[in-house]
Formats: C-alpha cells, structure tokens, sequence
C-alpha cells in the first residue's frame, strides 16, 4: 500500500480550472493577474490607512492594517479564480495566512530598510516591495496554501492474493 502524496493545487486545476485558468490557461500568469489586482487593493488600502493614521513614521501601522485587510480580498481571489479547490476553507485560509504573514514579515522588513536606512519617501517604497513579496509568494501559495492529496485511485484487483 503507498502513502497518499500530496498534490499541488496547479494538478487539482487541471480537473476543474476556474474561470480565469479557462481564459489564461497557465496558472503563474492567473496569479500575477489576480496579484496585480490584490497588489493595488492593498496598496489602496495603504495608501488609505496612511491618510488615516496622519503620521508618515507611522507607515508600518499602515502596512499591517491594509494587509489585514487585503488578505482576505487575496484569500478569495486566489481560492476561487487560480487555484480553484473546494473543501477545506479553514485549513486552507490558515495556510494562506501563513504564507501571506511571511510575505508580511517580508515586507516589513524591506519597507524598513528602503524608508529607514536609504530614506526612500513610503508610498514609492511600498509599490516597489508590495511587487518583489508578490512574486516569491506564489510558490508558498501553489505549495502549501492551496495543496490538495490526490484522489485515491481504484485497486485493479492485479496482485492480490
């Protein structure tokens, strides 16, 4: 008997692909397209919370109230238009915010660098590290968030005794 392996969500998708995957066909390209779209939400959303907050010192309160917003804009994009599993929300969600909480940590950290040390104005800043977090974080995504076990296959009966 062998183990259940698991399976990226990009095999899951070639069985039911989503909306998006029938028109672009190639799953990387589904998630820049939806992570375009999640990257000018939560940039939005920052540029938002930094009118809010009044405060430009005030800019890493800015990045995590606009993640804490834009992950779940980004959960459900990604969910439903690249990635298309069903079942499993919780575990999938939970997932999903670990890998975003890394690009998060991520992204606090390169923003502190560009603003802190080389001075660089936040706004232009974050454009810049929003875009770089988003492209390592598809393989986290394609691996671990939306990861699904193969279907166990039929026994043939050949062997058994």
């Amino acid at each position: 008997m062998s183990a259940v392996e698991p399976i990226s969500a990009a095999d899951a998708q070639q069985q039911n692909p989503g909306p998006l995957l029938r028109i672009v066909k190639h799953q990387p390209i589904a998630f820049a397209m939806v992570g375009v779209i999640n990257t000018a939400v939560g940039y939005i959303f920052f540029v938002l919370w930094s009118l809010i907050l009044d405060n430009e010192r005030l800019y890493q309160v800015a990045v995590v109230a606009a993640y804490s917003m834009s992950v779940i804009v980004a959960f459900v994009l990604h969910r439903t238009l690249v990635f298309r599993v069903h079942g499993h929300m919780m575990r999938d969600f939970i997932a999903f915010v670990g890998v975003n909480s890394g690009g998060l940590v991520l992204n606090l950290l390169l923003m502190t660098l560009a603003v802190s040390v080389l001075h660089a104005p936040p706004l232009p800043a974050q454009a810049v590290v929003m875009l770089s977090v988003a492209g390592v974080s598809f393989f986290g995504h394609r691996y671990i968030s939306f990861r699904r076990a193969p279907a166990p296959r039929e026994r043939s009966g050949i062997g058994r005794g």
